[in-house]
């Protein structure tokens, strides 16, 4: 699969090759994700695969990125950088970049219940940026509505 670029908030920073890796799915922490792990890793590797600018998903581009970023947020695993390293995956609400564990998951959650009062040139910069962040941590971390993405879980597991 070819790799693809993903420029974030941060300037000049772009992360390349956002494939959800074997590693990534087994360094998940059991602790960071409440809905089963199959379910989680078919959602995560949906939403990775969807283009920002893919419009043949109805536009929804945006929304499947800040899916795929909160995501690799709770399972802690690493951005890959253009230039071969790797840092933290900034949280998708608050952009800190410490390892998600449950106390910041459960802020995290809180804050993306707000983020449009927090960062309102999201909504224009990345319309469903904000849904899509929400909707992830409402389901993997609350267990509380759908799956943000619908998934065959019998082929994307």
């Amino acid at each position: 699969m070819p790799k693809r670029d993903f420029q974030l908030s941060v300037p000049g920073v772009t992360v390349v090759d956002v494939d959800v890796t074997d590693a990534d799915v087994a360094a998940i922490p059991a602790r960071n994700v409440r809905v089963p792990r199959s379910e989680f890793v078919a959602v995560w590797r949906a939403a990775s695969d969807r283009d920002i600018h893919d419009l043949a998903h109805d536009g929804e581009g945006w929304y499947a990125a800040g899916v795929a970023a909160t995501c690799r947020w709770l399972a802690t695993a690493p951005s890959r950088l253009n230039n071969g390293l790797t840092d933290p995956t900034p949280a998708p609400a608050t952009r800190r970049t410490a390892l998600a564990y449950e106390e910041l998951i459960e802020a995290e959650f809180l804050a993306a219940e707000r983020l449009e009062e927090r960062r309102p040139d999201l909504v224009r910069s990345r319309p469903g940026w904000c849904d899509g962040v929400r909707a992830t941590l409402r389901w993997a971390w609350r267990r509380q509505g759908p799956r943000p993405l619908e998934v065959d879980l019998l082929t994307d597991s």
